[in-house]
């Protein structure tokens, strides 16, 4: 398996399984049409950040969107990992892993000491973030008004 920066047809690939990514990541709570998850995509590209895909034998893996944010109390520059996806018939493999491991590094060659990421409560990543060591931060709370 490689891991690197994608060609314009891995791209593409990607960009169709966005809003899979997205509503897999938001715990089925969105999913949007593929021209809002490319949307919010191209936001995120455009402000700097990257994919990294896992390949192996010409065939995408799974990939992870990292980029660098700011702390909106220090201003200090963090790492962030925007999204993690791994295509289903691949799971299990520790390639999600091996895409974490390679941002972590990428990000701290970039000068980083710091990198976080958002999870939805009972996503099953939790277990690998939490044996890379991230630790909880904060908690986000919601309340259904009817």
């Amino acid at each position: 398996m490689e891991i690197r920066l994608p060609n314009q047809l891995e791209t593409k690939q990607i960009q169709r399984l966005t809003s899979q990514a997205i509503y897999e990541g938001t715990m089925g709570e969105t999913k949007p049409n593929l021209e809002k998850a490319k949307e919010i995509v191209a936001s995120l590209l455009k402000k700097g950040c990257s994919y990294f895909v896992a390949v192996e034998d010409q065939q995408v893996l799974g990939w992870i969107l990292t980029g660098i944010s700011k702390d909106s109390f220090t201003e200090k520059s963090v790492g962030f990992i925007y999204e993690l996806f791994v295509k289903e018939e691949f799971r299990g493999k520790g390639i999600a892993k091996e895409l974490m491991l390679y941002a972590k590094h990428s990000l701290k060659e970039e000068g980083l000491t710091e990198i976080r990421l958002n999870v939805y409560e009972g996503n099953p990543a939790i277990r690998l973030y939490e044996k890379l060591g991230f630790q909880v931060r904060s908690v986000s709370m919601a309340l259904k008004l009817e």
